[in-house]
């Protein structure tokens, strides 16, 4: 019975599915979002009208710090902005009116005590701050600044320089104690003048209340160490910008982490986190994606503010192959990821089925068979789905690379000296390459073509009107055909093998063996749906003929 609706011609319906489902198609695939990344359009839409790395440079100039402004000025000339040029000259004009403020990165209250007896070698460049405070002249000075302080937190700081029990320094009150004196003094200046976040002076005045009580700096000293690599790089002002947006000892020792493996990229990693804002995403991102996150971030400093905050905030990769999409599309997925993803698969679902429903269409022009293949047609629209889905999503089942950047602790094994691959841990993966994706996609879209070419020959002994005993031996004749999935699985999968010894695609068994695994599906439908019933209704048509003289 042909269910198609009076009037309309079946080829034309076919033809109106085709095109709907590659419009259906086109949506989908153009909508700018993916699992696990963000599309480089959807990072544009996300940045467009938030502060930029330039503008957020000039505010800072506007509140006289110098350092930290000098640093976005440092990024946005090795990412290339535009704008870089007008910045550079807004900080040189920055910087011919207050030289005084260039050592410092601008002006500060605490540094009173420090510039009397400061004389720097270069008073015209930016000067590390722990550098300034190892010479005794300035020790000496910010001490006595310090010894008259009412805060609680300042004066246990100060009284960790008499501790004896220490790992990694010498303690303060020996001979080579300098520079775990400087850093002490230089916690309890910053602590002075309110330039840590709240819970940072939480943690360091409850660490260093301890190793007082128990004469042993413990934990405090990890926190002097990041201290000390952070301020042998930035000046005081940018020391301060930083810690104010730093929410514990844990982000202090990631930044800490990122300035020693990553020194030549700090200024990029620092403009990050004042653009940012969270600091500390942005140092969780940096840690889990290494240098590929680091490109990252700086494609989203230059694309604003907004770019870089949903950057940090979902903690995916960007999928840079996106660079198109609509602008609705776009705002829509910034507002509803999860709706859009949603969204894009069932448009691929939907796609799919309307595309095997119009050639399914065409396969079966009388309509004879059309009617019984709803469930197959969905059947096969799934699995097209799917592999439409693996092909445009090349961060799904690919895992992140090993970051550069990651915090890594070395423990003692057991393992062959003899033998050092012993050593050296393989953690299991489950990533696969484009190349292994698209193979799998080939093999499945040969199979599905297989398919409907035995569809087709059904249909086309079905409309022969012979006799049904007739029809009955034609179907027994095109076994080989039916079987052909088989065939055209076992060539898929040598294929695949030897492409893999060749090296033209990566080594991975899943790509060789999913051709067998599809010609088995494909020969069990087109025999179990399609075949079988075909041949029974043959059978019993046969049966009715030979009783009909009879009777």
């Amino acid at each position: 019975m042909d269910r198609s609706r009076p009037g309309l011609n079946p080829t034309h319906q076919a033809l109106a599915l085709l095109l709907a489902g590659a419009a259906l198609l086109a949506l989908a695939a153009l909508l700018p979002v993916n699992v696990g990344a963000l599309p480089r359009t959807l990072l544009a839409a996300a940045g467009a009208g938030t502060p930029s790395l330039t503008e957020r440079a000039e505010d800072l100039l506007e509140r006289e710090k110098l350092g930290p402004a000098a640093l976005l000025l440092s990024t946005a000339q090795a990412l290339a902005v535009p704008q870089a040029g007008q910045l550079a000259e807004a900080v040189a004009a920055t910087a011919a009116r207050t030289p005084a403020h260039v050592p410092w990165g601008g002006w500060d209250p605490m540094l009173e005590p420090l510039l009397p007896v400061v004389a720097l070698s270069e008073p015209a460049r930016s000067a590390p701050v722990f550098t300034v405070m190892l010479p005794e002249r300035a020790r000496r000075a910010v001490r006595t600044y310090l010894a008259n302080s009412r805060s609680a937190g300042v004066q246990a700081l100060l009284r960790t320089a008499d501790v004896t029990l220490t790992a990694s320094f010498t303690p303060a009150r020996d001979a080579g104690g300098q520079p775990l004196d400087a850093i002490i003094l230089m916690t309890a200046l910053l602590y002075q003048g309110e330039h840590l976040s709240p819970a940072l002076q939480r943690q360091l005045r409850g660490l260093a209340e301890r190793a007082v009580a128990r004469n042993d700096l413990g934990d405090l000293e990890a926190a002097y160490l990041d201290l000390v690599s952070l301020g042998s790089r930035l000046d005081w002002i940018s020391l301060t910008e930083l810690l104010r947006r730093t929410s514990g000892l844990g982000t202090l020792r990631e930044y800490a982490h990122l300035a020693r493996v990553a020194p030549d990229e700090f200024a990029v990693i620092y403009s990050a986190a004042l653009l940012s804002g969270s600091a500390d995403y942005v140092a969780a991102y940096l840690l889990t994606f290494g240098r590929s996150g680091l490109d990252d971030v700086g494609l989203a400093l230059r694309l604003g503010q907004g770019a870089l905050d949903v950057l940090v905030e979902r903690q995916v990769p960007v999928n840079r192959s996106r660079d198109s999409g609509f602008g609705w599309g776009a705002e829509f997925a910034l507002l509803h990821p999860a709706t859009a993803v949603a969204f894009r698969w069932l448009g691929f679902f939907l796609a799919a089925f309307l595309l095997l429903r119009g050639a399914a269409g065409l396969v079966f022009r009388s309509g004879t068979l059309a009617s019984g293949h709803g469930l197959t047609t969905a059947v096969l629209a799934l699995l097209s789905g799917v592999v439409l889905i693996l092909a445009t999503e090349p961060f799904l089942l690919a895992a992140a690379p090993p970051s550069e950047f990651a915090l890594r602790v070395l423990m003692p094994v057991l393992g062959s000296i003899s033998d050092p691959a012993s050593l050296t841990p393989t953690p299991p993966t489950f990533a696969m390459d484009t190349s292994t994706l698209l193979s799998i996609g080939l093999f499945a879209l040969l199979q599905l073509g297989w398919f409907f070419l035995c569809l087709r020959k059904i249909a086309e002994i079905s409309r022969s009107g012979l006799a049904p005993l007739v029809q009955l031996r034609l179907m027994e004749n095109e076994e080989n055909l039916f079987d052909g999935g088989l065939y055209l699985g076992i060539a898929g999968t040598a294929a695949a093998l030897v492409l893999q010894v060749l090296g033209v695609i990566q080594p991975n068994l899943l790509a060789a063996y999913s051709s067998n695994l599809f010609g088995i599906v494909c020969v069990a439908l087109i025999k179990i749906r399609h075949v079988r019933p075909f041949k029974r209704q043959l059978i019993l048509a046969g049966q009715d003929a030979e009783r009909a003289p009879a009777s």
